[in-house]
């Protein structure tokens, strides 16, 4: 029988029929490999096969061989475990920045990481309905236009907008265009932000990126400071990434908030016993209404120490609360 045009294709094809058809729980054995081999057009024999096989394993598979009456053969070095994989779609998925149609996108690419017989169990477990999701299809350019230009060491131009009652785009600036030089890329609170340096103010600004549309890279270069941009301490002193005045306050909390506080502000931190049942923390905030809102929701166990004037910021927002209810 004349050899087909994929003949000279055989390993590649061998080497997809392993990646994509076996698994430690689905192997397969010889007839079924060149059945499988077969169905691409290419003949086969058990003694070519084996020299094969070591070739697979010389390239970086690991082809193994089960033990048995009817051996059976399978591809063990997939690069990802099952409950990794999980994680991967799990964040796909809960990220609010990414759009319903690249989450399925993404979750198909994910499952082609491993066998077909695992990728059905992945699927099974996968849910994504009625998740709150960005509709801006525009953010992996977005996200790709910013990493470029910060490898380029280029300042960036984009428009930016709200969303108003009736669900429409609202452009800031009258639709002008914002020129900022990009510092840095952080996910807080399920969004995505560009942390970008204001050389005009000397401060730091931030902005969601699936509200930024028509981002282009600028001739000029980034005007950044001295100071090199340390994303961890900006993280800790942000509250859902709004901006305030940045103080050092002291805190006290319950001992049952130990966890919590730790969680908010990092290891680093360091607490000072202050009785049997509390302790102290002295850190750098920035002082907003959702700070506010986050020392309110903790209720008696949380209290504002020092400064002064910051106490009295969260007694006047408390009582402006409480004459709305």
């Amino acid at each position: 029988m004349p050899k087909s045009s994929n003949q000279k294709l055989k390993i590649l094809y061998l080497a997809k029929i392993f990646t994509e058809n076996t698994d430690e729980s689905h192997p397969m054995t010889m007839a079924q490999i060149i059945s499988a081999l077969d169905s691409f057009g290419i003949q086969a024999e058990r003694k070519s096969l084996y020299d094969d096989f070591e070739n697979l394993n010389l390239f970086g598979l690991d082809i193994c061989k089960t033990e048995g009456r009817i051996p059976g053969y399978f591809n063990a070095s997939g690069s990802f475990e099952i409950a990794e994989l999980k994680l991967l779609i799990d964040a796909v998925e809960s990220a609010r920045f990414i759009t319903p149609k690249k989450t399925s996108q993404l979750i198909a690419k994910i499952e082609n990481l491993t066998s077909r017989h695992n990728a059905q169990n992945l699927n099974r477990q996968v849910y994504a309905a009625n998740r709150v999701k960005t509709l801006n299809e525009q953010i992996f350019y977005n996200v790709d236009k910013i990493h470029e230009s910060i490898s380029q060491n280029k300042m960036i131009s984009f428009k930016y907008f709200d969303y108003c009652l009736s669900k429409q785009k609202k452009y800031r600036k009258d639709g002008g265009y914002y020129t900022e030089s990009p510092v840095s890329l952080m996910w807080d609170d399920e969004n995505y932000y560009l942390v970008a340096y204001n050389s005009k103010y000397s401060n730091y600004v931030h902005y969601r990126v699936d509200r930024m549309e028509n981002i282009s890279i600028t001739d000029s270069s980034r005007q950044l400071p001295d100071v090199p941009f340390d994303s961890a301490q900006y993280a800790r002193k942000m509250f859902s990434m709004f901006s305030g005045s940045e103080e050092f306050v002291t805190l006290r909390f319950s001992n049952s908030l130990i966890n919590v506080v730790f969680d908010r502000f990092g290891m680093d931190i360091t607490p000072h016993k202050d009785g049997d049942d509390h302790f102290l923390i002295k850190t750098k905030v920035a002082v907003s209404e959702q700070f506010f809102g986050w020392i309110a929701s903790l209720g008696g166990r949380a209290a504002i120490v020092e400064p002064q004037k910051v106490k009295d910021e969260f007694l006047k927002m408390i009582e402006s609360v409480a004459k709305v209810h």
